[in-house]
């Protein structure tokens, strides 16, 4: 049976908002004709965030979040490192525990769809810390009964961090310097890919009405945002 796409306007919900793909999703969504209302979740005040007839700014305490607005949709994009974290501890706090509350509330709250931005090797059985989290996530949000998931795997992510206050990742920018000679052979699935084509392919996935899991990878989500 073809899927049919998901019902239209949309109240969204967002998550990480101020972070690399968060705000490459923010203008996407806002500027969606199939989106009537973004609400997004801010842990503090986000001054670069411009105000927008469809856009409602929540603040909120992940830690406690136990109610938020009635959604069809929601998009979590949160996410940190170790380094800013502080430990592993609290990043788990951040990539797993917090993004878990948060697709349990907007479950409770009517969503019936979710994105999520995961990473190229997320698997709860990998030794890696980062991909170990980064799958129990995934096996986690599940099992809470949406009838459409979609988790994106980017590989590297490019995009101007600087412009959004966060510092420059010393291992990303090495990466690109040394990819960008052969960057043409190096497999579009663990090829860097901009923000922008992440939070794009999310968007379509999540509006195609295809029910069930779906992983999208880098070599999918390339070239997805129309530039």
């Amino acid at each position: 049976m073809t899927a049919r796409p998901a019902a239209l306007p949309r109240a969204v919900l967002l998550a990480g908002a101020t972070g690399l793909v968060g705000r490459a999703l923010l203008p996407q969504l806002l500027n969606h004709p199939s989106v009537s209302r973004v609400h997004v979740l801010l842990r503090r005040a986000a001054p670069g965030i411009e105000s927008h007839p469809k856009l409602e700014l929540h603040n909120v305490d992940f830690a406690h979040l136990n109610r938020v607005p009635k959604v069809d949709d929601v998009y979590i994009a949160l996410g940190t490192t170790i380094k800013v974290a502080g430990s592993q501890a609290a990043f788990r706090q951040v990539d797993h525990d917090f993004v878990l509350a948060t697709a349990r509330a907007a479950r409770e709250a009517g969503a019936r769809r979710i994105a999520i931005v995961s990473a190229l090797g997320a698997d709860s059985k990998s030794r890696v810390f980062y991909n170990r989290v980064k799958g129990e996530m995934e096996a986690d949000v599940a099992v809470l009964g949406f009838e459409q998931v979609n988790f994106a795997q980017p590989s590297l992510l490019v995009g101007d961090r600087a412009a959004l206050g966060q510092p420059e990742r010393a291992g990303e920018l090495w990466t690109m310097r040394l990819l960008r000679p052969v960057m043409g052979l190096v497999p579009r699935g663990v090829r860097p890919i901009d923000a922008r084509d992440v939070a794009a392919a999310l968007i379509a996935a999540t509006l195609s009405g295809k029910p069930g899991m779906h992983h999208l990878d880098s070599a999918r989500m390339q070239g997805a945002y129309q530039r």
